[in-house]
């Protein structure tokens, strides 16, 4: 059984900064793409950033590679997403995403909240 797990989301106050973690199990993590989306309230899904399996590839989504910037251990099986200098508008359920040929799986989402 697959699972994507999330961990790091919370309460931040502007500027700040948090350091999201995807633990994976089930899955041969070295052979997937792996990918942070997020969902703010109201709006669509969309993408944060995405690392191919070697982690020699990286795209991010517009207007998110000045402050975010993703990363995996393929030894821990893990993606993290390092957020920096948070805004109001960065409010959002992230979810971890796993992309392999026609196999692609989802984490349930951490949410991340950035409020004075």
């Amino acid at each position: 059984q697959v699972q994507l797990v999330e961990s790091g989301g919370g309460l931040v106050q502007p500027g700040g900064s948090l350091r999201l973690s995807c633990a994976a199990s089930g899955l041969t993590f070295s052979w997937y793409e792996m990918s942070w989306y997020r969902q703010p309230p109201e709006k669509e899904r969309e993408l944060v950033a995405s690392i191919t399996s070697a982690g020699g590839s990286i795209n991010y989504g517009d207007s998110m590679k000045d402050r975010f910037s993703i990363s995996r251990d393929n030894a821990k099986r893990t993606v993290y997403l390092q957020m920096n200098s948070l805004k109001p508008e960065d409010t959002a359920v992230y979810y971890c995403n796993a992309k392999w040929r026609q196999l692609n799986y989802w984490g349930k989402g951490t949410l991340v909240t950035v409020s004075s």
